[in-house]
This record gives structure tokens, sequence and C-alpha cells, in this order.
């Protein structure tokens, strides 16, 4: 069940369906989904899966160069089959044997290394490795050939195909920007004082140089894709699209009018965005349509109207496609969109957990949203005369919630016994952090007057126009303040809805964002003086400063460098 308002169903002119394209309908859609690996072996590009790769991987490599007796480059390198094998399927079974053959031929020789922990978890870790990925592929194989038997044959040419192929380059530049700094640490571990760091150092240089040359890859793999699919004549099914709330497009089965089972996502963008003489880097597209895909909250927008649309090219998992649609908007053009990030088939049981969640999702924005224009009425009910000048600055929920950090910094300053290289910088690097945040937190200010708000900050305030200011909100912990071009202000405390109902309290960011709102609709209730330099608040850099340099020298005399 859709949890969205009925749309009506945009039509695509006939004049943009080739000759003798079928509706990808009936049988042919379940053929293609009962071809999907289960779940647990489908891709899951979600920030919360890569925090937790990245992180155990590292940590992986560790313990293999500390507990099992392996030189850095192979400890470095053996996490990252884990990554492959999410991720770039496509080599799991070459790196699986060159590592194979790698581990099997140093433990022959070399006299430290624990048989325990290769014999009982790495070689069999390579060897299990295998079958998921193969499974994957098979996967594919059955995928394409369901999307080929569904299109009967029938091919197009594809419109704008002589378009420079975009496709991949955000990704080719980010791998490339991950090898400069693995390759200067793996180059400069001799350098690091005692032979343990140096070990460490080299480890992570080259275990960084494997995920940028992974990155690198998958750009590589995603521009030849994509060339592949304006070469020639592309098979074409008719289907049913529409915008998902996080941004991409959901592709569903042309009978499937009451959207009930996207069949697959699909990041796609307007080639007319990213043309040459556009000032904005075309590679932002891609850049933002991987960080809507990596995003894990929830969406603050439901789903887009239901479209009919062409699909050009075969889809199965990790394809390239182009999608000829409706406009969303009756009366408007037909859109000719590429994709900007390869195709991700839904899992039957995907589906359903993503609906539980879309449902409990709109019930919770129902209620916020209600409760927000519950405040917003009451303050314009309850304003007088505008006032000259309108502040708000850090409150009590603001000193608790850096009270809070203070405290996790504490706590990891007594934890911290190790007197490993690696372990002091991650302690000051995590300290200079904090130094910066707290400031903000027990000292933030907001102050409006006719021209718009003041935002104090670390190096000078920021003044943002009233006609710029987009929307003033809490969500979560987090009140946000957004206005156009994207940008946003975020500060955060800790909040419990159960007990503010219990004692029929407000929280000071959901009467702040209240307000705000209020004025944002309605300018006779914007402040009509014009505030001083010194309401702005001061630069709160003075403050970051003292606490960096009070971290450092606590750390120095802890780890005995004073």
């Amino acid at each position: 069940m859709n949890t969205n308002v009925r749309e009506p169903l945009r039509r695509l002119p006939g004049s943009a369906i080739p000759d003798g394209c079928v509706p990808w309908g009936g049988e042919h859609p379940r053929r293609w989904t009962r071809a999907l690996p289960p779940r647990r072996m489908s891709v899951r590009l979600r920030l919360l899966h890569v925090k937790l790769a990245l992180l155990c991987g590292w940590l992986a490599a560790a313990a293999l160069l500390y507990y099992g007796g392996l030189p850095p480059y192979l400890a470095a390198v053996l996490p990252l089959q884990v990554i492959w094998v999410l991720w770039r399927p496509e080599i799991v079974r070459y790196s699986a044997a060159v590592l194979f053959v790698a581990v099997a031929g140093y433990a022959s020789w070399a006299a430290h290394v624990s048989w325990w922990v290769l014999g009982g978890v790495v070689l069999p870790a390579l060897a299990l490795s295998v079958p998921p990925a193969e499974y994957r592929a098979r996967a594919r194989a059955r995928q394409r050939e369901a999307a080929l038997a569904a299109s009967e044959g029938i091919t197009a040419r594809l419109p704008d195909a002589d378009r420079p192929v975009r496709r991949g380059r955000f990704l080719i530049r980010a791998g490339v920007l991950l090898l400069v700094p693995g390759t200067a640490l793996t180059a400069l571990a001799p350098l690091v004082p005692n032979g343990e760091n140096q070990r460490a150092a080299a480890m992570t240089g080259v275990h960084v140089i494997g995920l940028g040359l992974t990155v690198l890859l998958s750009g590589e793999l995603g521009k030849g894709r994509a060339r592949a699919l304006r070469q020639a004549p592309a098979p074409v099914l008719r289907v049913l699209v529409r915008k998902s709330a996080h941004g991409d497009t959901e592709v569903l089965a042309a009978d499937d009018t009451a959207a009930l089972r996207p069949l697959f996502r699909v990041a796609v963008s307007e080639p007319e965005d990213s043309s040459d003489t556009d000032v904005e880097d075309p590679d932002d597209e891609e850049a933002d349509d991987l960080l809507d895909a990596l995003d894990d909250g929830p969406a603050a927008e439901r789903s887009g109207p239901l479209r009919e649309a062409v699909l050009y090219g075969t889809p199965y998992d990790g394809a390239e496609i182009l999608l000829v649609s409706a406009a969303p908007k009756p009366g408007g053009p037909p859109l000719t969109q590429w994709s900007t990030g390869p195709v991700r088939p839904l899992s039957e049981s995907g589906v359903r957990r993503r609906l539980v969640r879309e449902k409990r999702a709109a019930v919770r924005a129902a209620r916020n949203d209600a409760r927000h224009a519950e405040l917003v009425a009451a303050v314009r009910a309850e304003s007088a005369e505008p006032v000259p000048v309108r502040r708000w600055r850090a409150g009590p929920v603001d000193r608790l919630a850096a009270f809070l950090m203070a405290q996790c910094g504490v706590w990891l300053y007594w934890a911290a016994t190790d007197p490993s290289l690696w372990h002091r910088a991650l302690l000051v690097l995590v300290g200079l952090r904090g130094a910066t945040r707290i400031p903000v937190k027990l000292s933030w200010r907001i102050t409006a007057d006719h021209t718009g708000i003041w935002l104090n900050g670390l190096l000078r305030p920021r003044h943002i126009p009233w006609d710029d200011l987009r929307s003033a909100r809490r969500e979560g912990f987090d009140l946000k303040l957004r206005w156009s071009g994207g940008d946003s202000w975020v500060v955060a405390a800790p909040h419990s809805a159960r007990l503010q109902r219990r004692h029929g309290r407000i929280h000071p960011y959901d009467a702040l964002a209240a307000e705000l709102s209020a004025m944002i609709a309605d300018p006779a209730l914007r402040p009509t003086g014009e505030s001083g330099e010194e309401e702005h608040g001061r630069p709160l850099w003075p403050y970051a400063a003292l606490l960096a340099v009070g971290w450092t020298a606590a750390v120095a005399v802890r780890q005995g460098w004073l």
C-alpha cells in the first residue's frame, strides 16, 4: 500500500515512444524479480553500511598485522576483499585467487606467521567469498535474460546518444584523491619512529590506496557501461517511473498503476543540467546523487507522481540505463534522463520493510507538521507590534548538549592508555573536533532585523536575507535553517517528545522554528529595525583556539610528551 496521496498518471506523448515498444508488465516483471539474489547478498549502499565496512576493514587489517604476523601490504589488502564482495563482485574471483596464493606462499616460508589465524580465518574467508559473488553474477545474467525477453527484441537508437559521457567522473576524481594521501603515507612510513608504528603507517597507506583503487574502478566501470549503452540501438520497454522521497527515481511495471511494487531504483539527471556551458561543475550532480543514495535519514518530502516512461537499455543489478519520461507537470515536454548511478533492484522483503518505514515516517511527519503549524498559528495570533530586533541564543538544552560532549572527551582522555602514534593522533583530532563544536553549542546566536537574520560563527557572522531564507524546522535533535543555494545551519541538543507531551512543555527549538517560520511567511511579523555589529555576536574562534590548546596540552602531559 502506498502512503502518498494518489495523483493522476502523467502520460507520455506517442511521439516519444519508439515503434513496437511493448509494456513491461504481466508475468515479465515477476520473472525479473524472481531472478534477484536474496536480500542478504544484495548491494546495500547506505551510509551506515559504508561506515561499518570502512571501520571494520581497518580494524581487521590492524588485527592481521599485529596478531596474524602478516606483512603490512597483505594485512591491508585482505580486508578489502569484503568490500569487493559487497560492492565490486566482478573482481572477487580474481582477487580471491591472487590473495589465496599470496597468503599461502608467504606462510610457507615465514616463520612468525600465526597458522591459527591464517588457516582458521583468512584462507577459509577467501574461499567463502567467491560463492556469494558468483551467485550475484549469475543473478545478473538471469535479470538480463528476463529483461531481453520482455522487450521482445525491439530496439531503438538512444536520444542524445552523441552527448559526452559524464558518468563516473566524480568517482574517478574521488579515487585519485584517495590515492594521493595513501601513496604519501606509504612512502613516508619508513620515516616514522618505532618499528611497529612504521608497519602500521605502511598498512594504513596501502589500505587507503586499495580504497582509492576500488573507487576509481567503480567510476571506470560506470563510465564504460554508459559508453557501451550509447554505441548501438538498445532494448526498449514501456514502464512507469516516479521520483522517490530521497531524490532518485523508482521504476515500476507498466501495469502497476497503484505503485505497489517498485522494481528498482536508479539515480538519474537531465542532460540539460550538465551542459558544457553551465557554470556549475557537472560532477556535482553525480556527487549529490551519491550522497542522496547514502542518506539514511527520513525523507522530508513524499514521492512524486507516477509518469509513463520508455526505458532504454537492459536493467539488471549495476546496469546503466536511459529514461524518456513524461514531465512531472502536465503539459511539459518529455524528460530525457541518463543514469548517474547503477541500477539497484529492490527485493520483495526490502519493499515491505520500506513501506512500513514510510507509513511510520508519514505518521511522524504528519504529527510534526501539525504541531509545527499549531505553533506557527499561535505565534501569528499572539504577535503584537513587531520589535525592532529579535534575538535568540543558546539556552539550557544547549548547555546540556555541550556538557555531554565534554563528558565524552573526559572519558576518552582517561581511557586513552595506548602509547601508539595512531592512538595519540586520533585522540588529538577528536579533541580538536570537540573544540570547534562546544563554543558553537554554548554561544550560538541568531539575530533578526528587517534585512534578514544574522548567524554568529567561528570566524564571522553570516547574513541571510529574508528572501533567501527557506525554512526553519526542528528535525530530531537538530534545529536546521535552510536557505536558497542548498546551504543550511544546524545546531543540536537533546529532545524527548514523550517528556514534552507528559509535562506540557515546548522545546526551545520548536518555539524558535515556529517564530522564524511565521516571519518567513508573513513579512508584517518581521522586525522593523536594523541591528548593530555588536548584536550579531562575536566570532567564536578565540574560544575554540583556547580549548584546542588546552586539550593538546592535556594530551601531551597524559602521553608524556611534556
